[in-house]
This record gives C-alpha cells, sequence and structure tokens, in this order.
C-alpha cells in the first residue's frame, strides 16, 4: 500500500510507531507488519499505543508479576481471560500512565481499544501462535449514537460564500485570505461536492485530476485505488486553484502534491481541519463543523435527491451498506413520512 499522500504525516507516525514497537514484545513486530497493506500508518500507531496500555496492565496483574512488557509470550497471552479483558476496560476508565499523565475513556475509546485487542488476537489465531481468544468473548461497550450534525442548504450556500468573500474572519486571517482563498475554496467545494475523505484529500497529486472526464483517483482507507467525479462546481474551483498552482514553486518533494500550505508543502490533514473549523464558525458558530461532517453533509443531500442508498455506499466508499443505512436513518424517516402524505386514500 503506498501510503506517500501523507508526506510528514507519514513520517511523524512511523517514528512514533517504530518508538512505541520498541516497547513492546518482539512478536508484535510481525503483526504490525502482517496489516501493512491493509491499514494507514495512523491506525498502526492508534493499534501500538493501545497494545502498550494493555500489556503495561498486564504486567501489574498478580499471575504475571514475574513479567516486563517485552517478556511477554504467547504462552501468557493465552492465559489472558474474559475477565483480565474486562478488568482492563474497567481500569482505562480512568488512570495515569508511567510519565504520570492521566487519562479516561469513554465507551467509545473503550470500544475503540477492544477492537485493537481483537484484531490482534484474531491475528495471531489465525496464524496458530494462540489457541485462545478472549477479547472476542467480551462484549463491546454500548454505544448511544450521537446526533449527526451537518450543514442546511442554505448554510452550504453561506460557507461557500464566507470562503470567497473572508467576510467574518478576523485581522488575522484576512492576513492570509487572498493567498488561500482559491485553494480553500477548491477543498471546501471537494468536500462538499464529492464526500470525499480528508485522508484522501490531502493525497490527491496534481496527475490524479483529469479534467476531461471531470474525475480524479484517490486512495481509499485500506489502500484500494477508486475514481470520483466531480460536477461543473467543483470543476470550475478547480481550474481556479489550478491557475495559482501551476505558478507555486513547491518545496522539495512536494512537487506532486495537489494543495500547498503556505510553506508550499503538502497541506496536512489538521491544517484542513483548522480551515474549514475557522469558515464554519463564521457561518454556524452553533454547530462543530469538521470535514468529516462537510463529507456526510454531501451524503445527505446525494440521498434526498435519488434515494439511493447503495449508490451513497458506493460514492461515499463504505465497504457495508449498513454503514451507510445508520449514517442516514434521519433521512430515511423523513422519505417515509413524505410517502405517507403522498398516498390519498378519498379525495379532499
Amino acid at each position: 500500500m503506498s501510503e506517500n499522500y501523507a508526506g510528514s504525516e507519514f513520517k511523524k507516525y512511523t517514528t512514533m510507531l517504530r518508538d512505541i514497537l520498541k516497547e513492546l514484545p518482539p512478536f508484535c513486530q510481525e503483526f504490525f507488519r502482517g496489516i501493512q497493506n491493509d491499514t494507514m500508518v495512523r491506525t498502526r500507531y492508534a493499534y501500538a499505543f493501545d497494545l502498550r496500555i494493555f500489556f503495561r496492565f498486564l504486567v501489574t496483574q498478580p499471575e504475571f508479576a514475574d513479567k516486563t512488557v517485552t517478556s511477554l509470550s504467547f504462552d501468557d497471552l493465552d492465559k489472558v481471560t474474559t475477565s483480565t479483558v474486562e478488568d482492563f476496560l474497567s481500569y482505562i476508565s480512568y488512570y495515569t500512565d508511567e510519565e504520570n499523565n492521566e487519562y479516561i475513556n469513554g465507551d467509545r475509546a473503550k470500544a475503540r481499544k477492544l477492537s485493537t485487542l481483537r484484531a490482534f488476537y484474531k491475528y495471531f489465531c489465525r496464524k496458530e501462535k494462540l489457541t485462545t481468544n478472549a477479547p472476542s468473548l467480551v462484549n463491546q461497550p454500548a454505544i448511544r449514537d450521537k446526533a449527526i450534525i451537518r450543514l442546511e442548504p442554505n448554510e452550504v450556500a453561506d460557507l461557500l460564500d464566507a470562503v470567497q468573500s473572508g467576510e467574518g474572519l478576523n485581522e488575522r486571517q484576512k492576513q492570509f485570505h487572498k493567498r488561500t482563498q482559491a485553494r480553500d475554496l477548491a477543498i471546501l467545494t471537494l468536500f462538499l461536492g464529492t464526500g470525499i475523505r480528508i485522508s484522501e484529500l490531502v493525497g490527491i497529486n496534481i496527475d490524479d485530476i483529469n479534467f476531461s472526464e471531470n474525475e480524479f483517483s484517490i486512495i481509499r482507507k485500506g489502500g484500494n485505488q477508486d475514481i470520483l467525479v466531480f460536477g461543473d462546481e467543483a470543476r470550475a474551483a478547480l481550474l481556479s486553484y489550478m491557475l495559482e498552482r501551476e505558478q507555486m514553486n513547491a518545496a522539495e518533494g512536494h512537487e506532486e502534491a495537489m494543495f500547498l500550505s503556505l510553506q508550499n508543502k503538502r497541506i496536512t490533514v489538521r491544517a484542513v481541519e483548522y480551515l474549514v473549523k475557522k469558515y464554519a464558525a463564521i457561518v454556524t458558530p452553533q454547530k462543530r463543523i469538521s470535514p468529516h461532517k462537510l463529507r456526510s453533509t454531501y451524503g445527505t443531500n446525494l440521498y434526498r435527491e435519488t434515494g439511493d442508498i447503495y449508490l451513497v455506499a458506493d460514492v461515499l466508499g463504505h465497504k457495508d451498506v449498513n454503514t451507510t443505512r445508520k449514517h442516514y436513518a434521519a433521512v430515511s424517516e423523513d422519505r417515509r413520512r413524505l410517502a405517507a402524505k403522498v398516498v390519498k386514500l378519498r379525495e379532499d
């Protein structure tokens, strides 16, 4: 799986992952090599971080008192019971690490850590190096669905207007607005017009865009290549930015990147998150809008226009249509209410 798209962020997470791996049992190296082609480096770093917490917890338990993290073996992991895993999930509700940093984990964070353990155990059970899989027998913490925040159509228009005009920005932000206006408008238009993920957007290269077909190639989660098609509004915004991009002297190693920072380097995930937050705060200060919520806004609009949940799943790159149904259940209810009003049993 090619991860050149991540630039400096790829290097940062790779370095942090390598540092954590030094603290884990040696056999963990095999696990991370095995999942490398199917995961992003940030995902692998998150797995390593979670495993370190679990192994540090494990060696504090009486049955592993003579062990250190790096000396843990497969035989030790086979001794882990469902009670051990449940105790771990209880422990991470609130704990302090070896550096005295305090951590609090809610049900969502616990569910992610349990998923890490399940993936880890499943991998080595498949390799026949573990014979028990206690994490798979522990129930996931119950998670209440959060209300999905999206932009309404008028808010979408207001957001793009704010990018174009710069109205509402503070004095410091206005100093940079002229230099970033075309880029920011292209980025927000792609989010709202294609439903692209932020990791996919920062990875776009100039050569990925085909204006003759109004499409561009991306690398999906998991490393698969895909094609997204954009409409006339996105085309106009991209072409406007391209006129500026062609005049920029990209920093060494960033020449292929489509979207550049003020330092002429590939724009980072954090920078994109900031620019979305900056403009959204002007238009909808009561809503906490993120790139993912812009993607959700696109999915909602597409479903409202087509009523085709499979099309929405395909465009958004959801592997399971049930994931899409979950996110757009409220829209489905709206359509059912509309259906109830359409059918008349008697003439008025």
